[in-house]
């Protein structure tokens, strides 16, 4: 199930606007406007490097519990050769790791699993929370993208004109009736760009949610048993509100929408973990979190291109 077009985000897109002010109304409002949109569009910028870093942290901690799960399944005498290619760099386990002169050591191989498996639990915990940076970076990107329209504050008799980011008349339409904001695009303009950039966020965030219940819910029952967490379970408190802000929980089923790659509907219609993965598939989760396939890297890049050419501003 693709997630739909956010409410807020239609109620500025089909506001009507305003009809075209007075010149002297335009020279007032366009300079509170440029700041507004530079500041927002400057957040913008800023807030996708902080998706990158909390995405390369989130990368690292899921490497992290991949290889301490896998060498937990090689200490113990897996029967089999597990392979992991870790973002180029290869770790090769073979049957029955021999300890050499270590085996003689009372409970050595029990010892090290344990150890590896406290290292697996220290790492659930920084994915949990790498997730959760990533979940509040998107509910800013949305803020951001219902703060970019510039409202008249008071009355249009005052002396001093003021203006505000809110809407405090339902006659304005903050667009100051359409016009050009600096060039060519109004602030409706604006959004749509910010809007396009901000679902592929949305949906790639619905991604790696999944990732996350999955890499949390690894685990081998021989070393220790780990409370496993289910899609409609709420990873940590507060999440299902912030996700609602996003359109990403239903009402109807009371759980958060399946995912989807962007532009397709999912044909899933529930969720299941396996405590035990083997090598390829794990590999395949951590190339998944890697490539963030609902994000068209080149495709922000030109949006931030157009938007920067437009004002006269580097986010590069």
């Amino acid at each position: 199930m693709e997630p739909k077009t956010p409410p807020y985000e239609s109620r500025s897109q089909s506001q009507k606007s305003t009809p075209p002010p007075s010149s002297a109304a335009a020279r007032l409002w366009r300079p509170a406007a440029q700041r507004n949109l530079r500041n927002q569009w400057s957040n913008l910028n800023s807030l996708r490097q902080d998706w990158r870093s909390a995405a390369s942290a989130g990368r690292s901690h899921a490497t992290a519990i991949v290889n301490s799960y896998l060498s937990q399944n090689t200490t113990l005498g897996a029967r089999r050769t597990l392979v992991c290619w870790c973002f180029g760099m290869e770790v090769r386990y073979m049957d029955g790791m021999e300890f050499g002169v270590l085996s003689d050591m009372p409970n050595i191989r029990k010892k090290a699993c344990s150890k590896l498996f406290k290292q697996q639990e220290l790492y659930r915990g920084k994915l949990l929370s790498s997730y959760r940076d990533m979940v509040a970076i998107v509910t800013r990107m949305v803020n951001t993208c219902k703060s970019m329209r510039c409202y008249l504050r008071g009355t249009s008799n005052s002396p001093l004109a003021q203006f505000s980011f809110s809407l405090e008349d339902d006659s304005d339409s903050g667009d100051c009736g359409g016009i050009p904001v600096f060039a060519f695009y109004s602030v409706a303009s604006f959004e749509e760009l910010a809007w396009e950039m901000v679902r592929m966020f949305v949906s790639e965030l619905n991604l790696k949610r999944l990732l996350v219940m999955e890499l949390l819910y690894i685990y081998d029952e021989k070393v220790a048993k780990v409370i496993g967490i289910c899609w409609s379970d709420e990873f940590y408190d507060g999440e299902f509100d912030e996700l609602s802000l996003l359109n990403l929980y239903s009402e109807e089923t009371r759980e958060p929408v399946l995912p989807c790659l962007r532009g397709c509907k999912s044909s899933t219609s529930a969720v299941q973990s396996k405590q035990q993965q083997d090598s390829n598939v794990l590999q395949v989760y951590l190339t998944t979190w890697l490539v963030e396939v609902n994000i068209d890297r080149c495709r922000v890049d030109e949006i931030f291109a157009i938007v920067g050419g437009e004002m006269h501003v580097d986010f590069s």
